[in-house]
């Protein structure tokens, strides 16, 4: 049987923000010019505070575009980041003292994030949230939201599984209790017919993912399919399956070149992508925004889709040349 993801649309969607974003900030603003005057935010300092762990290209991208959009606007763009989520929140209460305009968050465990986002508003300081929270980010009274629908991506994924003949995949997580890693998988095994099991590594030690991944290969000849969530760990996946013998086959979310060239010759089968650039550009550019103008993106109810799109063999050539430049 053959089911096409119904993800195309919310990717236009994105792209066509993005585009109406960047009217707004060049012809938008000649016209607002004709009018007498145009919006401004000048010398802006804006945190940007992430649970990268150290060695992830996947938070190169996401950096690039927030430099991007803050070389365009003038912005002094402070970066910050901690696997922790407690030493995320210090940081958060670090920018707080600082007197930042603005600050974008990711809120891969927002319960332990929720009081220093308080403190953040209660400041009068907006707070946009990006990459993971998308459930939470609206009850945290954030203002915006820019990511991609990880229900929606998992759930393709599964599709796709069934697709390509799978009967029994291995979904693995690198950080348990990453409300996105978790939603990824959780909803892969409701959408995929066959058996999923997932297994949770330490992400922060690629020799770790590795042995564990082989060693569950081994023991476990019937997996065909191993679904990692990382570029990193697809390139991990492969080396493990090697080591084990395996004849399973790897699909992973997230790109970073390695895994684009990887599509290209065959040994990754596909990539879920979520634009991690245009998450770090779309957040800057909100908080612009909303500092220039008063302007909340999706109203401030509705999150703002960067995915999920499918990388493959059909389209990974197109990819390649913006994967080359780091940004995507």
């Amino acid at each position: 049987m053959n089911r096409t993801p119904k993800i195309p649309a919310l990717v236009a969607a994105a792209s066509a923000l993005a585009l109406a974003a960047a009217a707004c900030s060049s012809g938008g603003g000649a016209q607002q010019e004709d009018r007498g005057g145009h919006a401004e935010a000048a010398g802006l300092t804006i945190a940007m505070i992430t649970h990268e762990v150290p060695g992830d290209t996947f938070w190169d991208r996401i950096r690039a575009g927030a430099e991007d959009s803050a070389a365009k606007h003038g912005i002094t763009l402070d970066y910050n980041s901690d696997p922790n989520a407690s030493e995320q929140a210090t940081l958060v209460r670090t920018a707080i003292d600082k007197g930042v305009d603005g600050i974008a968050v990711t809120l891969a465990k927002p319960d332990e994030l929720q009081g220093a986002v308080q403190e953040a508003q209660d400041a009068g300081i907006p707070v946009v949230a990006f990459n993971s929270g998308i459930e939470q980010w609206q009850d945290m009274g954030v203002t915006e939201y820019f990511g991609t629908d990880e229900s929606l991506a998992g759930e393709a994924f599964g599709e796709r599984l069934d697709d390509a003949g799978a009967q029994r995949a291995l979904c693995v997580i690198q950080e348990q209790g990453h409300v996105a890693l978790e939603t990824r998988c959780s909803s892969l095994e409701e959408a995929f017919d066959g058996e999923t099991e997932t297994l949770y590594v330490d992400g922060s030690s690629m020799p770790d993912v590795k042995s564990s991944l082989t060693s569950k290969l081994q023991s476990d000849e019937d997996i065909d399919h191993v679904a990692t969530l990382g570029g990193p760990y697809a390139m991990a996946a492969l080396d493990a399956v090697s080591d084990a013998g395996s004849d399973a086959r790897v699909a992973t979310f997230d790109l970073n070149e390695e895994v684009v060239a990887s599509i290209e010759d065959g040994t990754v089968e596909w990539a879920v992508d979520q634009q991690p650039y245009l998450q770090g550009y779309m957040s800057l550019e909100g908080l612009w925004l909303y500092n220039a103008n008063g302007n909340a993106m999706g109203g401030g109810t509705e999150p703002v889709l960067t995915g999920p799109s499918f990388v493959d063999s059909g389209n990974v050539d197109r990819v390649a040349e913006y994967a080359q430049k780091g940004t995507r």
